[in-house]
């Protein structure tokens, strides 16, 4: 159904049908007792923004390949029977450029598993090289990667050592593991080499130049203090049944930043960034949001305050409370875990997007500048889908190229038996109608998201190099899940790799403004972290919305220094070098 347009009827205080071509949602469903239209799964379509009829028409649909030749899975160890909360975080995915090609390979974590002896086992991480067209070839023997170090969570893609060819960070329990690519197709191990001593259970992480020195430095999320000698027997929905424990019943661990020294050693800067310790960390994004010129970070933490820390000069303040990014709008903790930042309502300033646990609405936090946020999900239209997702991976992109950010959130629940949602979860996929408002219209994108799966971290790019972003997700104990992006174009596109000399290499922390001929501005950034323990490709993606065309296009490097590009044309992929 490429190129299908998809309309919603959705009536305030009343039921309603849902109507698209060759699909007629019975009407039959019945209706909740606010009067909204029940969907396939259960879940609530969302009311109009005067709560009364929304009409929605979408083309946003992915198909799944399934011969992609990535047959990596992401295990957590569940069939050992131990229940650890270990198990319920699952993996990521990384999206980058290892051979130099300019195109998109794929690396994924794998977790590990564990034996009735209580002891824990990693499993190898794998690498995909990106042949074209879907296909991708298994390298990870030859590249040196088929080694396990730790039980395994995220893979954060960056070049610390700015020698052009970008190298892999992956988080986990019991290290931190550091693959250093050598540019001829091989990694080597370096994590204790260059200093990163980290026995703590890791998350989440993301590249940064904090101290605006020109190389990369790294904040590493940590989450909670569990081990065998810390693992408390914890009931589930009858007494006699083992259920996984929740994170309130351990103590949190403190995150970590460690600072470049610019040649190539790293050392525990957390003191002197001053650092909480009392955050359960899951999802971290690196970039300016305050666009000052330096780079902030956000933790989402898990039953805990939210941390939002504004870059003062090579020290951090947490500005969460202040700036009104920390918790919920009812002024609560939530379960965080997936996070990022973009301009989600055109008015040049990024907002934060955080997907939370059951019962908590996913969060957007609007920038309302001066340092000051809203918390907008009733707004803007997520928390009409319904209080059942447990939400991981989280990202912001423009699926349909008609120049405002979608978001793609892949859900799944953290316990064996769940009283109120599945283990199994579909993920959201949300349209941005004019920055105005976003409508889920997952059970109309495609046979993945419409059906359930125990998601985790997810990333996109273009893998296929047909300009739009396509999304890889990490599943437990299942498959990683390549989903192409067939949605019907609403504009054409541009893309902007950039190329840091003063500034760190990749980049992290620019702000690429595009000016149309209509007048209209797009922002962007190049970021780090964001999602759930994955890395999206950081090159710059624009839509360009039909009728209109690129005028010019600046960049605010992370040194300070500007640059203008003019006559840059559509539907190509242009490589801005700092000067």
């Amino acid at each position: 159904m490429r190129g299908g347009h998809f309309v919603f009827f959705v009536f305030n205080k009343s039921c309603a049908v849902a109507i698209v071509p060759f699909v007629l949602l019975i009407a039959s469903m019945g209706c909740d007792v606010d009067g909204k239209l029940p969907n396939s799964e259960g879940e609530l379509s969302s009311l109009g923004p005067d709560g009364g009829v929304a009409v929605v028409t979408s083309g946003i649909r992915f198909q799944q390949v399934a011969e992609s030749d990535i047959r990596a899975d992401y295990r957590n160890g569940f069939e050992a029977g131990h229940h650890a909360i270990l198990e319920s975080l699952g993996g990521g995915v990384g999206v980058g450029d290892f051979d130099g090609d300019r195109d998109l390979d794929v690396f994924i974590p794998r977790g590990g598993g564990f034996s009735r002896e209580e002891t824990i086992a990693g499993l190898a991480s794998q690498v995909y090289f990106n042949d074209g067209d879907f296909r991708f070839r298994d390298v990870t023997s030859g590249s040196f990667v088929d080694v396990a170090y730790q039980y395994s969570h995220g893979s954060n893609i960056g070049d610390f050592d700015n020698d052009g060819f970008v190298d892999v960070l992956v988080t986990g329990y019991g290290a931190l593991v550091l693959w250093q690519n050598l540019g001829d197709g091989t990694f080597v191990e370096v994590a204790s080499r260059f200093g990163f001593a980290d026995s703590l259970w890791s998350s989440s992480s993301g590249w940064g130049d904090f101290n605006a020195d020109g190389v990369l430095d790294l904040y590493v999320a940590h989450y909670a203090n569990w081990s065998w000698m810390n693992h408390p027997m914890c009931a589930g929905v009858e007494p006699a049944v083992k259920e996984v424990c929740p994170p309130r019943r351990f103590e949190a661990l403190p995150d970590t930043v460690f600072v470049s020294g610019g040649d190539g050693q790293f050392s525990d800067g957390s003191e002197v960034f001053g650092l909480r310790v009392d955050g359960k960390g899951l999802g971290v994004v690196v970039a300016d949001f305050d666009l000052d010129g330096d780079v902030d970070v956000y933790v989402g933490n898990d039953t805990v305050a939210n941390f939002y820390y504004r870059n003062e000069g090579g020290r951090f303040e947490d500005v969460g409370l202040l700036s009104g990014t920390a918790l919920s709008d009812r002024g609560t903790p939530d379960g965080s875990m997936g996070v990022d930042v973009g301009d989600l309502t055109g008015d040049g300033l990024l907002d934060i997007w955080v997907a939370n646990y059951e019962s908590e609405s996913i969060a957007i936090y609007r920038n309302q500048g001066r340092g000051f946020y809203q918390h907008v999900s009733q707004q803007m239209g997520v928390t009409a889908v319904g209080a059942l997702f447990v939400g991981w991976g989280a990202i912001l992109l423009d699926l349909d190229r008609d120049g405002d950010l979608d978001a793609f959130v892949s859900n799944g629940h953290v316990v064996r038996h769940p009283v109120n949602a599945p283990v199994k979860q579909r993920p959201l996929v949300f349209e941005n109608l004019s920055s105005k408002r976003f409508v889920d219209v997952a059970l109309l994108a495609g046979e993945y998201a419409s059906k359930a799966h125990e998601g985790r971290g997810c990333a996109s790019g273009d893998l296929d190099g047909d300009g739009d972003l396509d999304v890889i997700v990490s599943r437990l104990n299942a498959p990683v899940a390549v989903l192409a992006n067939e949605s019907v174009a609403n504009g054409d596109w541009i893309a902007m790799r950039l190329i840091g000399t003063v500034s760190n290499r990749d980049a992290v922390g620019a702000s690429v403004r595009m000016r149309l001929r209509s007048g209209r501005v797009i922002v962007s950034q190049v970021k780090s972290g964001s999602s759930f323990a994955s890395t999206s490709d950081r090159t710059v993606f624009f839509g360009v919305p039909a009728g209109d065309e690129v005028r010019n296009v600046d960049v605010l490097w992370p040194s300070g220094k500007t640059s203008s590009h003019l006559n840059l044309v559509s539907n190509a992929t242009h490589t801005l070098i700092e000067r």
